[in-house]
């Protein structure tokens, strides 16, 4: 078999494969014979056509079939001798296919970029020095308090995290306009559930107010006739409730499995546990982020094509189940959602995968076990009954895939930033655990 590769440009190769005619007619004669030895002909017993009439009635599927066995068996068998590493599918053409001649095709395809690692040490690491307050623990017990809250009727002025009911109705000009009338509407204020002019003129009412609010619309609104446009909304406040919070009682402690003896005291050391536990994910995953960025600035590669494109779909799939978009058909989900939309993050994930594994090579790093084990026990604690959810995942290869691929992951982190002189950033809880994107605006 000859083998030629040529490099047209980047990361594309050119392999042309020519198979000699005598495997070419070899591959054919023997699934000729298969066929025979089944082939129902008029005339004659099953399997005892004569072979003259076996290739006339069979030949050219035969070869067909045999010309495509072929390919697929000495496609990696000229990869080898070409010391040539694809980076997805090829697309195969045949160039040459006649009977009693060579077999001859030409396969494209991307190969895996050359890494060669920047300087690890350059990096530079924030590490961020956080305290949990008493403060601190009174927001989370507060919050665990709101999540248990009732709401009862108040004859105050409406406020932040009370709960109104209203009837409305909005004008242009004094003309209704579609779409802008409500009855019996109810939404808790301040939480944004309504335009920001109109929920703000709701606030400071009492029940049984009726007013004007002007509520201005942004120039960009959906609605076409109300771009750019201010409109009154007559306003009925029919239902002013006022959240009430339930007390730290025995119920209320018991629904956060804190044992009565153990009062208030216990429910906030539960609480510091929970938030320290979650300082230190933060954390991590702070580090984590600076790590991953920095590796990827310090060695810009080329992508292959190929594996961004199959990235793609996974990208495309995993957001559709983040918005409840699960069971829409692929083909629905890709026109709602376009590779386009997906083409920078696939990249960056197949870059960074790549230089992941660079590392992982060139520190001679190896999946640690005992890792593996401690992060399914710390992942599993969190559920009432942790060991039943570690022999789920013990059952289920893909969980257990994930888990350790995590676990890899931090190690490689851990070895980038070993050695590297990390500075210490003071912070408080709650601006640690502001996503990044909105701490760095």
């Amino acid at each position: 078999m000859e083998v030629h590769v040529e490099a047209p440009g980047g990361l594309r190769r050119q392999m042309r494969v020519r198979v000699p005619a005598e495997r070419v007619t070899k591959a054919v004669d023997e699934r000729l014979k298969r066929v025979a030895s089944r082939a129902k002909v008029p005339g004659f017993r099953p399997g005892k056509a004569p072979f003259s009439v076996i290739v006339q009635q069979y030949g050219e599927s035969a070869r067909l079939e045999a010309v495509s066995d072929l390919v697929q068996q000495t496609y990696p068998e000229a990869l080898g001798k070409a010391g040539e590493n694809p980076a997805g599918m090829p697309k195969i053409d045949i160039t040459v296919e006649k009977p009693g001649e060579a077999l001859e095709y030409v396969a494209n395809f991307e190969v895996y970029p050359e890494i060669k690692l920047a300087d690890l040490s350059t990096l530079k690491i924030e590490k961020p020095a956080v305290e949990v307050t008493e403060g601190d623990v009174d927001k989370l017990v507060e919050n665990l308090r709101k999540a248990r809250r009732t709401f009862a009727d108040s004859s105050d002025a409406s406020k932040d995290g009370d709960t109104v009911k209203v009837d409305f109705v909005g004008k242009l000009d004094g003309v209704p306009f579609a779409g802008s009338e409500g009855k019996d509407v109810s939404f808790e204020i301040g939480q944004g559930q309504f335009l920001p002019d109109l929920e703000k003129g709701i606030s400071g009412h009492k029940a049984g107010d009726t007013f004007t609010v002007d509520v201005s619309f942004p120039e960009d609104y959906r609605a076409e006739n109300l771009k750019g446009k201010t409109a009154q909304f007559d306003v009925v406040l029919k239902e002013v409730k006022a959240p009430v919070l339930p007390e730290i009682d025995a119920e209320f402690l018991k629904a956060h499995s804190i044992a009565e003896a153990d009062g208030v005291a216990g429910l906030r050391a539960k609480g510091r546990a929970a938030l320290e536990k979650e300082r230190d994910k933060a954390i991590n995953n702070r580090l984590k982020g600076q790590a991953l960025e920095q590796l990827l600035e310090a060695n810009p590669i080329e992508i292959p094509a190929a594996l961004t494109e199959q990235e793609i779909p996974r990208l495309r799939e995993e957001a559709g189940a983040r918005m409840n978009m699960a069971k829409i058909a692929p083909e629905k989900l890709k026109d709602l959602m376009p590779d386009a939309v997906f083409a920078p993050q696939a990249q960056r994930r197949v870059a960074l995968g790549l230089l992941i594994g660079e590392v992982i090579k060139s520190k001679e790093i190896k999946l640690d076990a005992a890792k593996v084990e401690q992060a399914l026990t710390d992942m599993a604690a969190d559920y009432e009954q942790p060991e039943q959810v570690k022999q789920f995942y013990r059952g289920r290869q893909d969980l257990m895939q994930g888990l350790s691929a995590m676990v890899l992951e931090d190690q490689v982190v851990a070895a980038l930033i070993d050695g590297v002189a990390a500075s210490t950033v003071t912070m408080s809880l709650d601006d640690l655990l502001k996503p990044q994107a909105q701490a760095q605006a």
